[in-house]
C-alpha cells in the first residue's frame, strides 16, 4: 500500500501551519527586485535621507569613516624618477578629474560612496578630453547616478545582445555597454531629447556597488529593510512632539457656573468678548512671569496637567534605532552620540567592529571597484598623452598600474597604550614601520623624507632631540656612536653622565 501522506518538513521554518500561513514570499532570482521595485526603494531611500534625521546622520557616518579626506594612490613599481613624476602628476590630476568642475577626485570619493549608500550603487564615466582643453592629464571622471541608467529596461539589443537593468550583456555573460539618458529622468527642465537613451560601452563606465546574491546585477540601497521602520518611527515621534506641542498650548481653562453650581458654556462670555475683553471689560491675557490676573465675577479658573511621553517612550525610541543603526551598519552609539552606560572597553569593541565591516567595504568594493579603476585610466590617458614616460607600457601595464592605495587612518582610542603597542610590534618583527605609517593613513615615503629631511637640518644646527631614535634611546638616555663614543647629553643642570651605551631603543 502507497503511503500518499504528504512528509513533513525537516525545518520548522518549512512548516506550513497556523503561524506561517501569512509567512509565503516568493522565490524571487537575484535582479527580479531591479526589474519590479528597484526604483520605489531609491526613491523611498532618497527620501528618507532628505527628511528623516537617522537615515541622513547614518550615511553622513558612513561616508566620514570610509572615506575621510580621501583615500590616497601610491606608485609601487618604477625608478625614483617616475614615482616622483607619477605623485606630481597625480597631484595635479586630483584637482583636475570633476567633470562638473565641483569637487576634486577626493571629493568624488565622498560624493561616490554616499551615493553608494543612498542609492544602492554609482556610476563614474571616464571622459576623454582634448589636448587643447588644457588639463595635465586629457580625463575626467563624471559621477552619474543611479536612475540614469533605467533598471527596468529589459529587452533584446538589435545586436543580439541582451539588455537587462539597462545593462547589455554579450552571448557569454559579460558586459559590453550601458544604456543611459542624458541627463537624470527626475531634474527639472528635462527635454524630449534628454530621455533619449544613449549606449556608453562599458570600458568608459564605473559602476560601485555589493552585491548580496550571486548574479545580482544592480545595487540596493542599504538600508532597504529598515525604510519602513524608519518611516513610522519618524511619524511617531512626530506625532509625540505634536501632542506635548498642543497639550502645552492650553495651560489654564477658565470656568463659570451659575447659582446651582453647574459650569457655563464659555461661548456666551469668552467668544462674545472683543478686542481680548469679556462683557465686564476685564482683558484676558496669556500667561508670562509675574503676571496679577484680575478674574471676572463668578469665574474660575483650571490649570491642565497636561500627559509626558510616557515612561517607556525613551526605551522604545531607543530599541528602534538600535535596529535601525545595525541595518545601516553604524552603531547606535556612533549614529546617536549616546555613550550613556557604555564602558570605555564595550567602546573598544563597538569601533573595532565597526571599523573592521568599513575597512570590508572599502577593500573589496571601494578601492577596487571605484579608485584602481580611475588610477588605470588615469595611467592610460597620461601615457598616450606623453605626460608619463613608461617604457614598454603596453606589455607591462599592469606592472606600472599596480597601485598603493591608503585609506585615512583611524584615530587612537588610547594614544599612549596604542604607540607603545605599535613600537613593540615593530621591534618584535611583527610589523614594519612602512607599515604602522600606512595605517596611520600617511604615505611612508613622505614621512621617511620629513625625518630625514629634519635630522640632517638638526644636524646642521647642532641640536639633539628626545625624538631622534639615533642618538637618544627610548627612555631619553643618549644612544653610543657607532665607534662606541658616547655623544655627550646636552647640559640641562645635574649630572649629565647618564650616557646609555647599551645601544637599546
Amino acid at each position: 500500500m502507497t503511503d500518499t501522506t504528504k512528509p513533513t518538513p525537516g525545518y520548522t521554518a518549512a512548516s506550513n501551519g497556523r503561524r506561517l500561513l501569512s509567512f509565503r514570499p516568493p522565490n524571487m532570482g537575484p535582479n527580479s527586485v531591479t526589474q519590479y521595485g528597484l526604483a520605489t526603494i531609491v526613491g523611498r531611500s532618497r527620501s528618507g535621507v532628505r527628511n528623516d534625521l537617522w537615515v541622513g546622520t547614518a550615511g553622513d557616518k558612513l561616508v566620514s569613516n570610509m572615506v575621510g579626506t580621501g583615500i590616497q594612490s601610491k606608485m609601487v613599481n618604477g625608478t625614483p624618477e617616475l614615482k616622483a613624476a607619477d605623485k606630481a602628476l597625480w597631484k595635479r590630476f586630483m584637482k583636475e578629474c570633476d567633470a562638473d568642475g565641483v569637487l576634486d577626485g577626493y571629493g568624488q570619493q565622498a560624493l561616490a560612496v554616499r551615493e553608494w549608500d543612498e542609492a544602492g550603487e554609482v556610476f563614474g564615466r571616464k571622459r576623454r578630453r582634448r589636448p587643447e582643453d588644457g588639463l595635465a592629464v586629457p580625463l575626467q571622471i563624471q559621477v552619474i547616478e543611479a536612475e540614469q541608467c533605467p533598471a527596468d529596461l529589459w529587452r533584446s539589443a538589435s545586436n543580439g545582445n541582451e539588455i537587462r537593468a539597462g545593462i547589455e550583456f554579450d552571448l557569454i555573460g559579460r558586459r559590453v555597454a550601458y544604456w543611459m539618458y542624458r541627463r537624470h529622468p527626475g531634474d527639472v527642465n528635462v527635454s524630449f531629447g534628454d530621455q533619449e537613451l544613449v549606449r556608453i560601452p562599458a570600458e568608459e563606465i564605473i559602476h560601485l556597488f555589493e552585491p548580496v546574491r550571486a548574479g545580482q546585477i544592480r545595487g540596493i540601497p542599504r538600508a532597504a529593510s529598515s525604510l519602513i521602520k524608519s518611516f513610522n518611527l519618524d511619524k511617531f515621534d512626530d506625532a509625540v512632539l505634536e501632542r506635548q506641542s498642543v497639550a502645552n498650548l492650553f495651560a489654564g481653562f477658565f470656568t463659570q457656573k451659575n447659582e446651582n453650581g453647574d459650569t457655563l458654556s464659555p461661548v456666551g462670555a469668552l467668544a462674545s468678548a472683543q478686542d481680548g475683553t469679556v462683557e465686564n471689560g476685564t482683558q484676558i491675557v496669556g500667561l508670562e512671569p509675574g503676571l496679577m490676573q484680575e478674574l471676572p465675577a463668578g469665574m474660575d479658573v483650571e490649570f491642565t496637567d497636561p500627559p509626558d511621553a510616557g515612561a517607556t517612550y525613551p526605551a522604545y525610541y531607543r530599541q528602534q534605532l538600535l535596529a535601525i543603526a545595525a541595518r545601516h551598519g553604524v552603531p547606535y552609539e556612533v549614529l546617536t552620540g549616546d555613550l550613556t552606560g557604555v564602558s570605555d572597553r564595550a567602546l573598544k569593541l563597538i569601533l573595532n567592529e565597526f571599523r573592521r565591516m568599513l575597512e570590508q567595504r572599502q577593500w573589496l568594493y571601494l578601492i577596487p571597484k571605484w579608485c584602481q579603476p580611475i588610477r588605470e585610466a588615469y595611467w592610460d590617458a597620461a601615457v598616450l598623452y606623453g605626460a608619463l614616460d613608461a617604457p614598454g607600457y603596453a606589455e607591462r601595464r599592469d606592472e606600472y598600474t599596480e597601485t598603493t592605495h591608503i585609506p585615512q587612518g583611524w584615530p587612537w582610542s588610547h594614544p599612549v597604550q596604542d604607540v607603545d603597542a605599535e613600537r613593540k610590534a615593530v621591534r618584535a618583527g611583527f610589523k614594519s614601520r612602512s607599515s604602522v605609517v600606512s595605517t596611520s593613513g600617511e604615505d611612508p615615503d613622505v614621512v621617511n623624507a620629513e625625518i630625514d629631511q629634519d635630522n640632517k637640518l638638526a644636524d646642521d644646527l647642532g641640536f639633539v632631540f628626545d625624538s631622534d631614535a639615533r642618538k637618544t634611546s627610548n627612555a631619553g638616555l643618549t644612544q653610543a656612536r657607532p665607534d662606541g663614543t658616547v655623544i655627550p647629553s646636552p647640559d640641562i643642570g645635574g649630572d649629565q653622565n647618564n650616557g646609555d651605551t647599551s645601544n637599546g631603543q
